[in-house]
Parts: structure tokens; C-alpha cells; sequence
């Protein structure tokens, strides 16, 4: 018997908190409210993604831990981690309606600098493939689900689109919100001197990031002839792209971004971003031509700022992209 879940997916349309229509507000006011959460403790699980790099997961199962019972795994934004009010939000409304979950860390991620000699960076959707194939082939899960914001978004895309038709059986379905699947363009959109706050964060989080693996590895990570870092293309540019083999920021940006591959995605997905985004450029999906592909469920409300969506109403529908996605993959689990 497979696990039944009688909740049909309805869109219903964002409505924005009245006070929260602007985007730099939306976004600011969702990534600094505080939350409380009714979810049981998670269990620490470790998945081995390369020979040498690790990533930690904060596991909330089921009793029983049916293999059945669909699991939804919710990968984070840059500079995020599995602690992240989006990623608990999500976490708490998918258990309570009868999914496992899995908060995954990105490399490095809530303290875990340990766990790999590597940086991180927006390609590495292998690590995600590994991890489903450890919940669905070690674990024997059934019906497996990922949900991805910003970088987590670009990543979980990724990983679709290069599945391509050869869709795996478990592989029930993802969601992105507010996806970063043309770098360059949110590179370009951070140095605009109304993001100075996003982009002042983001490079403060990257350089703290380097100087901790620096100390766990000082021969890999130098600091003698480092360019001055003042953005996030200049981090890619100095820091990223000869890490990982790339010739500068640009080429980084052209060959890990999901919009190459976002055609060729065919297993369900639920897509949703801003319009009002202030560094996830709309024009990004528009040049990608995201809606013409009947894979593709693409919601892009002309309010919600960067990964908010914080809407007028109470309850649920407060966070109203974290119940989209829970409801959207509710929709297509498996029936009897």
C-alpha cells in the first residue's frame, strides 16, 4: 500500500502583507522575524556527497520512518544554513502533514567547515543527487522531494534539469523559490547602491567563511596576493573560479547557472519568485522562457521581495511560499 495524501495542490494568489509591498522591505522583514516552531527535535545525519567532503542534515522522521511516506529535502541559500527560519518554516509545515524531513547544511554550512576541504559553490548539484540517492537507494525511500531557496534553488533546478527525461522513479518532485539561475545577473544586480546592504552581507559571510577554512587548511586557502574583496563577482573572481577550476567570475557564472538547463527539466516542479526580487533579476526567467516549459509550474507574483512572500493572511498562509510548496508536493505524492 503507498502512502496517500488527500490534499489536492491549489494555487491560491500571494497577497502581501499591505506594509510589506516593497521588496527591500519584504525581504528584509522575512529574514529578521522572529519564529517559533512546533516541530519535534531533529536527529544529526551525515551524508557522504565526495570521498572527502560531508554534509550535515538535520532529520525530522516520522514514526516508524515509513519508506512509504514521502521526504522532502530543504536545501538553503548562500550564506544560509538548515537553521534558517524559510527552511524550519517549511520543515514544520511538510511533518505535520505526514512528510519525513530533511534540512541539509551546504558545504561549510552551520559550522561544518570540518566536513570538507572544499569551499561550496552554485554547481554543486552532484551533492544533492548523492543525497537522494543515499535516501532512495540506502534508505529505500519511495518518494522523494527537494525544495530549494536562492543558491539552494539554483542547486535543486540543477539537479533537474540534468536528470533530464531519465527522471528516477522516487524523484517526485522540487521546488525553487526565488532560484539565482543567472548569476551573472544577480552579481550585476547586488552593486547596485540600493542592494549595498545585501551585497555587504554576502561578502562579510564569504571572507569570515574563507578565513575559517584558512585555518583548518592554510595550505589550500592563502591570504599572501588576495585581491581586495569588496563584491560577490570579486570573491568569484578571486576566490571561487580558481578554486574550482573556472577561468574568472564569468565563466563560474555561465557554466553553474540552472538557466542552461532548466529546458530539460521533466520532472514536476513548482517555481516562484518576484517580480520585485531586488538581486533575482524577473528578466532572468523571462530570457530563460521558464514558463514554456510544461514541467515547469512558474509563479511570479508581481510583490513577495527576495525569498519572502510574507502575505496579509494569518496561520498557514502567512509564509505563503512555504505552504505552496508543501501543498504542491502533497498534491502529487503517491496514492493507493
Amino acid at each position: 500500500m503507498k502512502y496517500s495524501l488527500d490534499v489536492d495542490f491549489v494555487l491560491s494568489p500571494f497577497k502581501p502583507h499591505p506594509l510589506l509591498k516593497n521588496g527591500h522591505a519584504m525581504t528584509i522583514v522575512s529574514a529578521l522575524v522572529p519564529r517559533r516552531f512546533d516541530i519535534p527535535p531533529a536527529e544529526a545525519r551525515l551524508f557522504q556527497v565526495d570521498p572527502e567532503s560531508r554534509l550535515l542534515a538535520n532529520c525530522h522522521w516520522q514514526p516508524g520512518q515509513r519508506k512509504d511516506a514521502p521526504v522532502i529535502v530543504i536545501v538553503h541559500g548562500l550564506e544560509g544554513s538548515s537553521d534558517g527560519n524559510y527552511v524550519r518554516g517549511i520543515a514544520e509545515k511538510a511533518f505535520h502533514r505526514g512528510f519525513h524531513v530533511v534540512r541539509m547544511n551546504q558545504r561549510n554550512c552551520g559550522g561544518t567547515e570540518a566536513l570538507t576541504p572544499t569551499l561550496y559553490n552554485s554547481g554543486m548539484s552532484a551533492d544533492y543527487r548523492a543525497v537522494f540517492e543515499e535516501l532512495s537507494t540506502s534508505d529505500g525511500f519511495e518518494q522523494v522531494f527537494f525544495a530549494g531557496y536562492s543558491m539552494g534553488g539554483n542547486l535543486v533546478t540543477k539537479m533537474a534539469g540534468e536528470f533530464g527525461a531519465a527522471v528516477p522513479k522516487a524523484l517526485r518532485g522540487v521546488c525553487s523559490v526565488c532560484p539565482a539561475i543567472d548569476l551573472a545577473a544577480c552579481a550585476d544586480a547586488l552593486e547596485r547602491i540600493d542592494n549595498y546592504i545585501y551585497q555587504r552581507r554576502f561578502v562579510n559571510g564569504l571572507m569570515s567563511r574563507y578565513a575559517r577554512k584558512r585555518e583548518l587548511f592554510p595550505e589550500r586557502y592563502p591570504l599572501d596576493g588576495l585581491r581586495p574583496v569588496r563584491t560577490v563577482r570579486q570573491f568569484d573572481d578571486v576566490i571561487t573560479a580558481p578554486q574550482f577550476g573556472y577561468r574568472d567570475a564569468q565563466d563560474y557564472y555561465e557554466n553553474v547557472g540552472a538557466k542552461r538547463v532548466a529546458a530539460q527539466v521533466c520532472v514536476p516542479m513548482l517555481m516562484i519568485t518576484a517580480q520585485n526580487d531586488p538581486f533575482v533579476p524577473y528578466a532572468s526567467f523571462l530570457a530563460a522562457k521558464i514558463s514554456e516549459n510544461p514541467a515547469i509550474q512558474f509563479v511570479a507574483p508581481q510583490h513577495g521581495g527576495h525569498c519572502g512572500f510574507i502575505s496579509k493572511h494569518l496561520g498557514s498562509e502567512r509564509f505563503w511560499a512555504e505552504q505552496r510548496i508543501v501543498d504542491f508536493c502533497a498534491s502529487i505524492a503517491l496514492r493507493e
